[in-house]
C-alpha cells in the first residue's frame, strides 16, 4: 500500500512555470512505476506523463513534450514534474499516480493508487 500527497500547484500566467512534487508514504517507492495525469474541468483524465521505476524511461503526451519533464528521487520517496511554458489549456487537477507491477504506461486503469490532486491554474 502507498499513499501518495501532492503539491506545488498553484496560479501562474501563460508562459510561467510550476513545479509539482508527489510525496509517497511506504518504503517500497522504488517498486512503483509513477504516472501524473490531469483533468480539466468537464473533459476526460489524461496522462501527462510516466516514469519507470528506475527514473531512465519517461513518456510523454505530445501536448506537453518540450515543456514538462518528469523526474523522481527514490530516496525521497518523490516524484516530479517541472512544468515549463505553461498554457491556459494546462489548466486542470494534476493527480499522480502509483503502479504496483508491469513496466511503464500512460494508461490510467493500469495505476494502483491515486492522490488527491492539486491545482493548476493558467492564467492567459
Amino acid at each position: 500500500q502507498v499513499q501518495l500527497v501532492e503539491s506545488g500547484g498553484g496560479l501562474v500566467q501563460a508562459g510561467g512555470s510550476l513545479r509539482l512534487s508527489c510525496a509517497a508514504s511506504g518504503r517500497t517507492f522504488s517498486g512503483y512505476a509513477m504516472g501524473w495525469f490531469r483533468q480539466a474541468p468537464g473533459k476526460e483524465r489524461e496522462s501527462v506523463a510516466a516514469i519507470s521505476r528506475s527514473g531512465l524511461s519517461t513518456l510523454y503526451a505530445d501536448s506537453v513534450k518540450g515543456r514538462f519533464t518528469i523526474s523522481r528521487d527514490n530516496a525521497k520517496n518523490t516524484v516530479y514534474l517541472q512544468m515549463n511554458s505553461l498554457k491556459p489549456e494546462d489548466t486542470a487537477i494534476y493527480y499522480c499516480a502509483a503502479k504496483r507491477s508491469g513496466g511503464i504506461t500512460q494508461r490510467s486503469e493500469e495505476y494502483d493508487y491515486w492522490g488527491q490532486g492539486t491545482q493548476v491554474t493558467v492564467s492567459s
